[in-house]
């Protein structure tokens, strides 16, 4: 992949703080996270709001640190680091798409499980349709946007309209769940599924109807570090930091549960 390609395939990049620079930046460090220098964390799109936060608290525990953040669907994310994007730590919305990157080889030990997240249905603000379940979404006159089948939140989507013998043509599909939520805001549509996290993070502007068969479409997020990670001890540092209580209670905050 040339140098063109890549800044093509990386799809939101945020630099969280940037707490040190100068030599740090460099990788390398000690395990135990003192001096871990840059860490590069491509993470699912529904993670942005909580990894945002966690980085700014690795950055503030690790003086001299850096997190940066790749965010966009796990599916995307997977395919990058398989074509040889730089990165130190994947965190994926599914365990089928850190498979993909397992099985191409490209993880560093065994994924864990740091999180686990449920689907709600995406209102406009006061639910004009009258929302109350799955079975609106049916509806001729409701446009519904859904991600992608490929995409965690998508494949999720696809298994409760099953359980729930629900069949919906959807007005759009997206590459990641902030895409359905934004055609929500937008008013380009009259509901979504999204996950419960990602809607409590817009809740000045949309409303959540939670749903029943929501709990037969669970998905669990995997953490690890990768194998050809610029700086290897800054990876295992940060999955460390993921799984600690204090990124635990900002993660359950956000809407998570537990894993």
């Amino acid at each position: 992949m040339n140098a063109r390609a890549m800044l093509t395939a990386m799809a939101f990049v945020v630099t969280v703080a940037g707490c040190g620079a100068g030599d740090d930046r460099t990788s390398g460090g000690a395990a135990d996270g003192r001096g871990v220098g840059a860490v590069t964390v491509f993470a699912a799109a529904s993670l942005t709001e909580s990894f945002t936060r966690i980085g700014k608290d690795f950055e503030a525990a690790n003086p001299g640190s850096t997190v940066t953040l790749n965010v966009a669907g796990s599916s995307a994310l997977a395919n990058q680091i398989n074509q040889g994007a730089p990165a130190d730590v994947f965190a994926s919305a599914a365990p089928a798409n850190m498979a993909t990157v397992t099985g191409a080889g490209n993880a560093d030990g065994t994924p864990s499980i740091f999180a686990r997240n449920q689907l709600v249905i995406a209102v406009p603000r006061g639910n004009p349709e009258g929302v109350k379940g799955l079975a609106d979404l049916g509806k001729p006159d409701v446009k519904v946007a859904l991600c992608a089948q490929q995409v965690p939140c998508g494949a999720a989507a696809r298994t409760a309209l099953d359980s729930a013998g629900i069949t919906l043509t959807p007005a759009t599909l997206e590459q990641d769940v902030k895409g359905a939520l934004a055609k929500v805001k937008l008013g380009e549509v009259d509901a979504a599924l999204v996950y419960r996290t990602d809607a409590r993070a817009a809740s000045a502007d949309v409303t959540a109807v939670e749903f029943p068969e929501s709990a037969r479409a669970v998905n669990d997020y995997p953490i690890v570090a990768l194998k050809d990670a610029p700086n290897p001890s800054g990876a295992r540092a940060f999955v460390a930091y993921v799984r600690s209580a204090a990124a635990q209670a900002v993660l359950v905050e956000a809407g998570f549960q537990a894993p």
